[in-house]
């Protein structure tokens, strides 16, 4: 793993990348998560974005119970239980010597220290795929404007070769961050998970102050932004949310157009996988099939551009 960033050649951590998404902007895009987050929203889908450094992954029905990570953790991490598996994520201190020891995949370091040419190498080889669906290049994460120095230079790069870029942020960031990578961003694909600020304090950890006031200063500075907005079964599937939304977006007249995301389940498989407490999470259901028609509906007499996720109008 390499060390700190330096001036000459900022790093980032990534934890994530994925290639051929459809997604995260327009076009067939890449997208690379980066780690670290400031908010703790109930209904995550990245967990393993929430923290700065990496992060231990254990799929406990992989497991042969050969005993080589306990052998070599020097911290004491892994042990027996009972006749199981169990760990001492306390004392994890991401070295990864058991997972290079776990020859049956069931351990995984997830988070890896990438420099911006080595992650837009990665990035340039499906410029045929871009190029022929005007996509590019999307950051997301985690909050990616939490490690700024690192996306300004890959961003900076891409555009010089060309690409389309996007950022995925939650606005939860410092403005100089957000001023930092402007230049180079194509689109923000900017979050509003929640209209009321007591809620939001509730659902996501933080105030949402400097959100608003970030995405104002976004707005006002001509950048292209997409607002998308989760919907949660249980938590803003709520009439003065959706009112909300509509206010927001009314307030802000060269917004490209309003994003409606219907929750999926893939986080909640991840929370055991990465150790962390489900906490209040979500019910586990799923939107019906028409909330996001009746939000849409609503939406567009209010004037609003709705958009399908990725980009171009909702479909009826």
């Amino acid at each position: 793993m390499r060390g700190p960033s330096t001036l000459d050649e900022p790093v980032g951590r990534v934890f994530d990348l994925q290639r051929c998404s459809l997604h995260d902007g327009p076009g067939i895009r890449t997208t690379v998560f980066l780690m670290g987050c400031g908010l703790r929203c109930a209904w995550c889908h990245n967990p393993e974005g929430m923290t700065a450094g990496p992060i231990l992954s254990f799929l406990p029905e992989r497991c042969l119970g050969c005993g080589g990570c306990l052998r070599v953790c020097p911290n004491h991490v892994h042990g027996v239980a009972e006749g199981q598996h169990v760990l001492d994520r306390s004392q994890c201190a991401g070295c990864g010597r058991c997972t290079r020891e776990c020859c049956a995949g069931a351990l995984e370091l997830v988070g890896r220290d990438r420099t911006a040419d080595e992650v837009l190498a990665l990035v340039l080889r499906d410029r045929a795929f871009y190029e022929s669906s005007g996509g590019g290049l999307t950051l997301s994460g985690g909050e990616p404007l939490l490690q700024p120095a690192f996306c300004a230079a890959l961003l900076r790069q891409a555009r010089l070769a060309a690409l389309h870029c996007c950022v995925e942020t939650s606005g939860h960031c410092e403005p100089e961050a957000l001023r930092a990578v402007a230049p180079y961003v194509d689109l923000f694909l900017y979050d509003w998970k929640e209209s009321d600020p007591a809620r939001h304090a509730e659902y996501c950890g933080a105030d949402q102050e400097r959100i608003r006031g970030n995405l104002q200063e976004l707005h006002d500075a001509g950048s292209r932004i997409r607002l998308r907005c989760p919907i949660i079964p249980g938590f803003n599937d709520r009439p003065d949310h959706l009112e909300g939304i509509a206010a927001l977006a009314l307030s802000l007249p060269r917004l490209e157009g309003v994003e409606l995301l219907p929750y999926h389940r893939l986080g909640e498989g991840k929370l055991r996988r990465f150790g962390i407490s489900p906490g209040r999470g979500c019910s586990g259901e799923s939107v019906g099939p028409d909330v996001v028609p009746r939000w849409r509906d609503i939406l567009e007499r209010r004037g609003l551009v709705v958009l399908r996720a990725g980009g171009g109008q909702q479909d009826p």
